[in-house]
This record gives C-alpha cells, structure tokens and sequence, in this order.
C-alpha cells in the first residue's frame, strides 16, 4: 500500500482559503503570519484583515481580551503589517487602548467595544474623567 503525504503547502490557494474561512480570524493571522511568503499573502487578505475581533469568548459568552502573548505579538509584529486593510475592530477594553496605539489605521471605520464601562467610555470619548 502506497501514502501519500501532503502538508499545507501543497494546497492550491483556493482550498487554503475555504479552511481559513472557518477559523477565527485573529488566530488566522497570529499563526500563518511569518510562516512564509505564500501564507503572509494568504493571511493578509481583507477577508481575514478587514474585520478584526481580537477578543475571545467562553462558552457561557462572556468576552474576555485575547492572552498576554498574542496581544504583544498583534501589536509588534502584525497590526504594523496590516493596519491599512483593518476597517473594523471588535475589541474588549483591558487590550484597546495598547491595539489602538499599535498603529494608524487609515481605514478604521467601525469599533466594537467590550466590556467597557460608561466612565471609560465618556472618558475616551470626551477626555473628561466623569
């Protein structure tokens, strides 16, 4: 009997992107950005870049950020890379302000913010500690 073995690589670009498509699209980006060429480019598709959600939820859905290792590598090594292409943020306020500092996102056109309290948020919006 004969085996064949095919890794990652050997996949067309099309298959690729239907398996990244399941996946959640920060952990897209934090596992195949760097890998190499082909998937830097894969990665950095506006289908995984354009909305970015950098929280996590448990199954009882409560939002939670993202670990400590993850963020700092988001905000040294991949936001830097893909802040132009990022039109949507979804992020949970312990990580906001070190991901919103990261960059300059020239496209940002939409926030979501979690678990924000009404203080922080006139805060941020206005300046004026309430």
């Amino acid at each position: 009997m004969e085996y064949s073995c095919v890794q990652l690589n050997d996949l067309p670009d099309e298959i690729l992107l239907t398996i990244f498509k399941k996946l959640y699209n920060a952990e897209v980006l934090y596992s195949l950005i760097g890998v190499n060429k082909r998937l830097n480019i894969i990665a950095q598709d506006t289908i995984f870049t354009g909305h970015l959600t950098l929280i996590r939820c448990s199954l009882n859905d409560s939002i939670y950020p993202v670990t400590e290792l993850m963020l700092d590598r988001f905000c040294s090594q991949i936001l830097p890379k893909i802040h132009d292409k990022i039109k949507w943020f979804n992020l949970e306020s312990f990580a906001m302000e070190r991901i919103l500092l990261a960059a300059n996102y020239s496209n940002l056109s939409g926030l979501g913010l979690y678990n924000i309290g009404i203080e922080r948020a006139k805060h941020l919006f206005t300046g004026k500690i309430v």
